[in-house]
């Protein structure tokens, strides 16, 4: 006989698989991360399409198969109405569910990624703020073990003093001006203002996050160093 397994999930990614079935990516409380199989999940008189869609918060329950995973039950728990009515907090919310599929690998139950991905999903819903990708990236890459020293040059390990430096995924970390040279290909030039907003996510203070004011600037320089530390991490 089957076992059947009952834990609670985001659900971060889905893909349609043959006429009815879909794939969902989905981020448990008990579990970790897993891909669940929905069979005949598309059709109109499915059971299961009510209780699990993109962004939702799912009590799931599913079989372990010789290949793969079979969901039996959804229930949805939260549906994040306010961000499924926002096209700009589904780009939000796309993009915290891509990273959070990129970043985490193999199937490991962790209670802090699980907390941080409950915190800033509620916050997308009832907050209007663009900072919350950024919050949820880099304290997820703190959690995962990638977080980066914000107070020293990663070269010379002298204390930053404010001004221009370059931020670099090769090296894993802000380079002074004064240790930056033409051997680092993959650097990034990054005001102190923008650093500044990098310190903040560690402290999780959204009263202080609520008021942050990011002048255009600053938000290329989130997004390129951003990016380019998450690219160097997935391609290693």
């Amino acid at each position: 006989m089957a076992v059947h397994y009952r834990t609670q999930g985001f659900i971060l990614k889905k893909e349609d698989l043959r006429e009815a079935d879909q794939v969902f990516v989905v981020y448990t409380k008990d579990f970790g991360k897993l891909k669940i199989l929905g069979k005949a999940i598309r059709k109109i008189k499915s059971k299961l399409r009510a209780g699990i869609d993109l962004f939702y918060l799912s009590e799931i329950e599913f079989i372990q198969g010789k290949n793969h995973k079979t969901l039996t039950e959804a229930i949805v728990i939260e549906k994040f109405k306010n961000i499924r009515n926002s096209l700009k907090k589904i780009e939000i919310a796309s993009q915290i569910a891509e990273a959070a599929d990129n970043l985490i690998t193999g199937q490991e139950q962790d209670e802090k990624v699980w907390n941080l991905l409950s915190e800033v999903f509620e916050k997308l819903n009832n907050w209007k703020l663009e900072i919350i990708y950024y919050y949820f990236v880099w304290n997820l890459l703190s959690i995962l073990g990638y977080q980066i020293d914000l107070y020293h040059c990663v070269k010379c390990q002298e204390k930053l003093i404010p001004g221009l430096m370059n931020f670099s995924s090769e090296s894993n970390g802000i380079i002074c001006l004064r240790c930056s040279d033409d051997s680092t290909k993959d650097k990034i030039l990054i005001s102190p203002e923008t650093i500044k907003i990098f310190r903040l996510f560690p402290d999780k203070n959204w009263r202080i996050l609520s008021r942050l004011k990011i002048e255009q600037e600053q938000g290329k320089e989130l997004e390129e160093v951003s990016q380019s530390y998450i690219n160097g991490i997935i391609s290693k």
